[in-house]
């Protein structure tokens, strides 16, 4: 069978991985041409375009990016007519997927659509064209099946990925410090996302921190898909070390964590590293944000588990002050660690086991 898979971001790169992994397992001659990474790349795919050109944040990036963004959705509708694929999978990043899907409905490609976009955050007028074009919903997160019951849709859980991905990462690196020339001091990791523009607007800020505890080491996990010179410039002369495609390592030796919102929130969580959530995006892109989005708060910890559980401090909320409290909380009030790490407990529980990605593969496959 030939497939066709679109994943626009470094965390649809591991799960779109795994993924391929599965079918490949139940579909041996499987054909692959994907938009995605490196890692789905290892897995036998043949890239068509990387993610690393395609993630603009925000709706002033977006808007200062509308003609790249147009080529590409030209060049993967004339690819996908070329290439005839027997499925579509689309992993998350819906304004550039659920477009596709529409075309890809149009000319009679099986679509299926692995990782729902967070449309019950905002623009949910998505899910009727999702009703629409999608033939296969497979959903994350226990709420997700829930909110697509309220417009006649059954859709599929299958769990949660990152479960998958912590399974098959679960070798513990005994010589990471020595390997990175870290000294015996207690670890903060600084996750300042995946992005250019994510990583500039963050990574000042998570800096500020290092002399205020001088009792620890700060190393920042940096994204394999951005050159080491763009994370050196940032630096300038701070005493931190960097770590690249060894984020899981950084995070079993951590003793906190300041991470920009996202997925890696959700992995931090995983690791049970307290932390502290950041997010401060372009003024115009959140005030426009802040009016359209209909949830309570931003990181997946809080959002499955309804309540805060890690502090998010959100555009003029995070600076230095605040950020400094919240820091120094995590590392030294005991009965507040031990109340995040009771939660997170509960926080497993509700995404359930792995296997997320042979379920989903199963799914795929089956209805192929």
């Amino acid at each position: 069978m030939k497939y066709y898979i679109i994943a626009g971001e470094a965390s649809g790169d591991l799960h779109a991985s795994n993924l391929i992994k599965e079918i490949k397992k139940l579909d041996a001659g499987a054909e692959i041409r994907a938009w995605g990474g490196d890692m789905m790349e290892a897995q036998g795919a043949t890239i068509v375009k990387h993610y690393r050109d395609l993630a603009f944040m925000g709706f002033a990036e977006v808007l200062l990016n509308l003609k790249t963004i147009l080529r590409n959705i030209s060049f993967c509708k004339k690819d996908l007519l070329e290439y005839k694929p027997d499925v579509l999978i689309l992993v998350d990043y819906p304004g550039f997927n659920l477009r596709i899907a529409e075309f890809a409905h149009k000319n009679g490609i099986k679509v299926h659509y692995y990782i729902s976009p967070q449309i019950w955050a905002w623009k949910r007028g998505r899910v009727h064209l999702i009703k629409r074009v999608v033939d296969k919903m497979m959903v994350i997160l226990t709420f997700e099946k829930a909110f697509y019951k309220q417009y006649q849709m059954d859709v599929e859980f299958v769990g949660h990925p990152l479960l998958d991905a912590l399974d098959t990462s679960n070798t513990v690196n005994n010589d990471f410090r020595r390997q990175n020339k870290l000294s015996e001091k207690p670890v903060i990791a600084l996750l300042p996302g995946s992005r250019k523009q994510e990583i500039s607007r963050m990574l000042g800020i998570m800096l500020k921190m290092i002399p205020l505890f001088p009792d620890y080491q700060f190393v920042i996990a940096c994204a394999p898909s951005i050159e080491v010179n763009f994370y050196e410039n940032l630096i300038a002369g701070n005493d931190v070390a960097t770590v690249t495609s060894q984020t899981y390592d950084l995070l079993r030796n951590a003793e906190a964590a300041l991470v920009t919102s996202g997925t890696a929130t959700l992995e931090t969580a995983l690791f049970n590293v307290p932390e502290v959530v950041c997010y401060k995006g372009n003024r115009i892109s959140y005030e426009i944000a802040k009016r359209l989005i209909h949830i309570k708060y931003i990181s997946l910890v809080n959002l499955i588990l309804d309540r805060e559980v890690v502090k998010e401090l959100i555009q003029n909320e995070l600076n230095e002050i605040n950020l400094q409290k919240e820091l120094h909380g995590l590392l030294f009030n005991i009965k507040k660690r031990n109340e995040i790490l009771t939660d997170y407990a509960e926080l497993k529980e509700k995404l359930g086991g792995s296997g997320a990605s042979a379920r989903a593969a199963t799914i795929v496959v089956s209805d192929l």
